[in-house]
C-alpha cells in the first residue's frame, strides 16, 4: 500500500522540486498540493495524507498555524520544509521532528523519506504524534496580521491578499497599493496600516512608503546615507537615510 503524500509550499518551484524527487519513489503517492496555509488545512481533512511536506513560512497561514488547525488525532507524519529559520530548525530539534533546511540536497530529501517511512510502518508513529502535538502546544501564540484587504474599485469590492501588493504608498488621507499594473486606494493612514501587517514582509522604507521585501531586488546607497530600493519590476523607490540602515540590516543579517 503506498504511502498518501501531500505537499505544501506556497512556491511553485519548492513544489515542483519535491513532486519530482517524490515521482521517483514507488512507495510514494502523491495526492495532492497546496499552495498556502488555507488549502492545506482542508486539504489534510479531505483527503487524509499519510505525510506532509508542509512548509513553514506561508501566507494566510504559516506551517506552525496549520498544525493548530488540524485535530490531534488525525495529525498526518509531517516533513517541514524550512528556510534559514533558526527558531523552527531549535524547534524541531528539540522535539525530534523531521525537516528539510531548503536548499536541501537529493540525499537529504532521500534520508527523510527513509524516516518517514519508519515511523508510518513501525510502532512509534503514535510517539512521533505525540512530539508533533508537543511542538504545536510549545508554540508561542502567533500575532494575527492581515492577510486581505478589501478595497473599492469601479464599484466593486476587490480583496487584494496582501501578498500580491509589490508596495504601498501615503496619499494625502489614503493609502495607494501598487500591484503589478493596477493599484487601488483605501482611505486611512499608513502608520495604522502598518501595525496590521506582518513587519517580516512589509518594511517602511520611507515616512511614506511601506515595501513589499519579496518584491525587493536590490538596495543601492546613494550620498549621505539615503538610498534606492530597486523592485523587481524595475519600480526604483527612494528609502531616507533613517531607513536605509535598518533595511540594509534586514536584507544583510550577520551569520
Amino acid at each position: 500500500m503506498k504511502i498518501r503524500t501531500l505537499i505544501v509550499d506556497d512556491e511553485p518551484l519548492g513544489r515542483r522540486r519535491i513532486h519530482k524527487l517524490l515521482a521517483a519513489e514507488a512507495a510514494f503517492e502523491i495526492v495532492g498540493e497546496s499552495r498556502d496555509g488555507r488549502e492545506a488545512v482542508k486539504a489534510i481533512a479531505t483527503l487524509a495524507p499519510d505525510l506532509v511536506f508542509l512548509d513553514v513560512q506561508m501566507p494566510e497561514l504559516n506551517g506552525f498555524e496549520v498544525l493548530g488547525e488540524i485535530d490531534p488525532t488525525q495529525l498526518p507524519i509531517i516533513i517541514f520544509v524550512t528556510a534559514h529559520d533558526d527558531f523552527a530548525v531549535k524547534a524541531f530539534e528539540a522535539q525530534a521532528l523531521d525537516y528539510l533546511l531548503k536548499p536541501f540536497d537529493d540525499e537529504r530529501f532521500a534520508q527523510a523519506l527513509e524516516r518517514a517511512k519508519t515511523r508510518l510502518e513501525g510502532s512509534n508513529a503514535a510517539w512521533f504524534k505525540q512530539r508533533l502535538a508537543s511542538l504545536v502546544n510549545s508554540l508561542p501564540p502567533q500575532r494575527q496580521y492581515l492577510s486581505r484587504i478589501a478595497v473599492k474599485a469601479n464599484a466593486r469590492i476587490v480583496f487584494l491578499n496582501v501578498g500580491a501588493i509589490d508596495w504601498i504608498e501615503a496619499v494625502g488621507n489614503y493609502v495607494k497599493f501598487h500591484c503589478g499594473s493596477e493599484t487601488y486606494l483605501l482611505r486611512g493612514r499608513l502608520s495604522k496600516l502598518e501595525k496590521k501587517l506582518n513587519p517580516d514582509q512589509f518594511f517602511r522604507i520611507h515616512r511614506s512608503t511601506l515595501v513589499n521585501l519579496d518584491r525587493v531586488k536590490e538596495f543601492q546607497p546613494l550620498f549621505k546615507g539615503e538610498g534606492i530600493v530597486l523592485l523587481k519590476d524595475g519600480h526604483r523607490l527612494a528609502a531616507s537615510r533613517a531607513c536605509s540602515a535598518r533595511l540594509q540590516g534586514v536584507l544583510q543579517p550577520e551569520l
